[in-house]
């Protein structure tokens, strides 16, 4: 096969059309889904009884005992939950105020997951956020709420143990909307042979329906063999938590030296121990497998029952698979061949042919189970699979073809498509400046690098974009600093640089990971006095990650506050800071040192956050909330809606529940804030 080195169009604008939420479906899945349909619908009946009843059993123990009115309500208003549904805001939270900004970011239903010691972390827990263009938003809460993993997401910057399980982020800008690309005479040759394989896969969709009787039988056997759900559940708990225990076993005796020979010798114990668990565990489930193929090959009368019906059903779709194709068949195929190209067109030759090869794959499968590939979001979740979709616009082969993709960050794979988005659309300025820097390069290189590398410039022009950046973020003489090493500049100093670094493509969205921490108090004023100036220049979205509530204050217009890894309160600054509806965002006002009075115990909230190793029921919250409800530690709350700026996770907002008021030191907070800081 000759190597030809195609055009690489750049990529251009993401989400000019309305993005849908999409997430990948894999041949397994699909099959699974078909699979798994049959059975769902005999027990959703008795399912959703069971659910009713045991709601309104749940509800019903909710208040307190001194709350009787309450709890007769809760059992005679059955309507209200609906109506207070409607009013819940859907995946993504609102705010009427930023309807006529750009949305720049949009994260949908996002989970996020990390490999630990044969466990999995669920760091992020069901996020949905809009980000909009030019403004000013601060993510608070505790060290280990997800501030920081949640904008890692953003420029593909999670560890290698760290994965994106749910969700999307879909980032618009507009100059990286339109994708163009001029297809060469290998490429037409190429673009010829996935319409010849697309019309053939498409006969394919005529035995759908068989096919999928064929898959259900197959699952249904395959169910039979299998344990049942409860079964299966409790011994794959017994063998996950022997993995685990004898992971830590073994790391624990890691850190072990020779004279600990009493402690080498108990583990060693427990490491024996948790073998032999995990064994037994292990033949539990082979033993009761084999079981139950023994009594399935018993059966004797549903193998019969079960060859003549797959024969029937074979037989059937053979035929039914050699018809002909429809004329809009064959028009949706060209479409779909321009979509295939434009998609992985920026790519390399291999990576290109490889690209082209697992879509073919996945839209094979999707046309041999009948899914309606005319749909927008069924299209993008197959095409998901392999690489994101280019919507194709117009143009021919023969001139050029046109197309517009809606860019999911959840779902960019491949390192030339963050090249693309991290420095030059997203960029982050770190905590510790010494760790953005390279000590053995000069501070000018480090600049000028990053500027050759996202703009089409000289050494020269980027020498003098370099010295300008240095004296826009307050570097005094910067021409003849230019040469200096980060050494030779203060903590502050170095911080500025890191700045200009990270503003020297221009970014739309500035993430600032707690950039003050490191510093002394008069020079983090500098710090954010800075960045705010420079955002009326620039016109970036910040997004500011701390836990210091005085740097929100004084630099975001709107708050998030996480909890657990999921958003608990989300508001205007002065909404949340003067009117706070959740009890986390209560006690982190509380404690504030600037509302301590002489002579008390400055407040501290009780116990530690949740492990988020374990599923957590109820709100997260609750264990160590003072004002919790029952029904806090039975059912996760929903987002309720204060007004049209202000949500907040909690049960305290329910029309039905009890009536508490906010903690006393955080009532009068608006004189004290605008004192202590100087909103």
């Amino acid at each position: 096969m000759p190597r030809r080195k195609p055009d690489s169009p750049e990529m251009i604008k993401v989400g000019a059309q309305t993005p849908v939420a999409s997430q990948p479906v894999s041949e397994g899945e699909l099959h699974d889904i078909v699979a798994k349909k049959a059975r769902k619908e005999r027990h959703e009946n008795e399912a959703e009884l069971k659910e009713q009843l045991a709601s309104k059993s749940d509800l019903e123990q909710n208040a307190e005992p001194n709350d009787a009115p309450v709890a007769e309500q809760l059992a005679a208003e059955d309507v209200q939950q609906e109506e207070i549904a409607k009013e819940e805001p859907t995946n993504v939270i609102a705010d009427k105020d930023n309807e006529e900004r750009k949305v720049l970011l949009s994260v949908k239903n996002l989970d996020v997951k990390f490999h630990v010691r044969g466990r999995i972390l669920t760091a992020i827990r069901g996020i949905s956020l809009d980000i909009y263009e030019g403004e000013s938003i601060a993510i608070v809460g505790e060290s280990g709420s997800g501030k920081s993993v949640f904008t890692k997401t953003f420029a593909g910057m999670l560890d290698s143990n760290g994965f994106i399980d749910r969700g999307e982020i879909v980032f618009n800008d507009q100059e990286l909307a339109d994708t163009v690309a001029k297809p060469t005479s290998f490429d037409k040759k190429v673009l010829d042979w996935v319409l010849t394989f697309l019309n053939k896969a498409s006969l394919l969709e005529h035995g759908a329906n068989t096919y999928r009787e064929i898959l259900e039988l197959k699952a249904d056997r395959k169910h039979k063999i299998a344990l049942s759900d409860e079964e299966e559940e409790t011994i794959e708990k017994q063998i996950a938590e022997a993995k685990f225990q004898l992971t830590e076993a073994i790391n624990y005796r890691m850190t072990l030296t020779r004279k600990d020979k009493e402690q080498l010798a108990d583990a060693n114990a427990r490491i024996k121990r948790f073998k032999a668990e995990l064994k037994k565990a292990e033949k539990d489930k082979k033993d009761a497998l084999k079981e139950h193929k023994k009594e399935f090959l018993a059966d004797k009368e549903y193998h019969v029952q079960y060859s003549n019906k797959l024969a029937e059903l074979n037989a059937r779709y053979k035929e039914e698979i050699k018809g002909e194709l429809k004329e809009e068949q064959k028009q949706r195929n060209e479409v779909l061949g321009k979509e295939i190209y434009l998609s992985c067109a920026r790519y390399n030759f291999f990576a290109r042919m490889k690209i082209i090869i697992k879509l073919l794959a996945s839209l094979r499968t999707a046309l041999k189970l009948g899914v309606d590939l005319n749909d927008e979001e069924t299209r993008n979740k197959v095409f998901d699979n392999a690489v994101f979709r280019v919507k194709f616009l117009d143009g021919t082969t023969e001139t050029s073809l046109h197309g517009v993709c809606v860019l999911n960050l959840a779902k960019v794979k491949y390192a030339k498509d963050w090249q693309k988005i991290r420095g030059s659309r997203i960029a982050t300025v770190f905590q510790d400046p010494m760790t953005s820097l390279n000590p053995i390069i000069t501070i000018g290189k480090q600049i000028t690098s990053i500027i050759t590398m996202h703009q089409n410039c000289s050494e020269i022009e980027a020498r003098a974009k370099a010295i300008d950046l240095m004296n826009k973020v307050g570097i005094p003489n910067a021409e003849n600093r230019f040469d200096d090493y980060p050494f030779q500049y203060s903590g502050g100093m170095r911080q500025r640089i890191v700045i200009a670094i990270a503003l020297s493509c221009q970014p739309k969205i500035l993430i600032c990971d707690e950039p003050t921490t490191a510093l002394d108090v008069t020079i983090q004023a500098q710090i954010l006095r800075l960045i705010k100036d420079l955002q009326k220049e620039f016109g970036y979205t910040i997004v500011f990650i701390t836990h210091d509530l005085g740097v929100v204050a004084n630099i975001a217009e709107r708050v998030a506050v996480l909890y657990a890894g999921q958003i608990v309160e989300l508001g205007k600054v002065e909404e949340v800071f003067y009117d706070p509806r959740h009890p986390y965002t209560w006690a982190l006002l509380s404690s504030l040192p600037q509302l301590a009075q002489k002579n008390t115990k400055l407040y501290s909230i009780t116990g530690t956050p949740p492990s988020l190793y374990n599923k957590i029921v109820g709100d997260p919250f609750a264990p160590r909330n003072p004002y919790c409800l029952k029904i806090d530690t039975l059912v996760e709350p929903p987002m309720f809606k204060v007004t049209e700026t202000h949500f907040a996770k909690t049960w305290l907002l329910d029309p039905r529940s009890p009536k508490i008021e906010k903690p006393d030191i955080i009532k009068s907070i608006h004189e004290k804030l605008t004192e202590a800081f100087n909103i």
